[in-house]
């Protein structure tokens, strides 16, 4: 059996506000057909409580978390993928997270980025303080 050489994966924890053509380029090439792009958005409202304003932060080793997420959903699947993850202080409407996979056909890229979603969500060590339009705040994912 040979090796096979590892995916080259993009995984980033980042300050700046997102681009999703960063992602969606990392990812993208003549053999893909299909590319999923998911753009996980502030919203403005968490449990029927009004939220005025998010703010993440990040394990120091985060970025460490969200390559292993993403270099291990490129091995499972044999397809490319990418993922950008923001922190700091964000408003309604900015981009929280953008993830990208592609694919020679829409299927396997729909189901490799829901899947890459979920195992950042649950694996990637990072905490959402949500502010409440009521002047409270809470914590979430710690």
């Amino acid at each position: 059996m040979t090796d096979v050489p590892a995916l080259e994966v993009l995984a980033r924890i980042s300050a700046e506000p997102l681009d999703p053509a960063v992602v969606d380029a990392a990812v993208s090439g003549r053999k893909h057909g299909a590319v999923v792009l998911f753009s996980g958005v502030v919203r403005d409202h968490d449990g029927g409580q009004a939220v005025s304003a998010l703010e993440y932060h990040a394990h120091p080793d985060a970025e460490r978390f969200l390559q292993t997420c993403c270099a291990e959903v490129a091995a499972a699947t044999g397809l490319p993928v990418a993922a950008i993850h923001r922190v700091g202080d964000l408003a309604i409407g900015d981009l929280a997270l953008v993830a990208a996979v592609a694919a020679p056909h829409r299927a396997e890229a729909f189901r490799a980025c829901a899947e890459l979603v979920e195992r950042i969500k649950h694996e990637v060590p990072i905490w959402k303080r949500q502010h409440f339009d009521d002047g409270v705040s809470e914590w979430v994912g710690l």
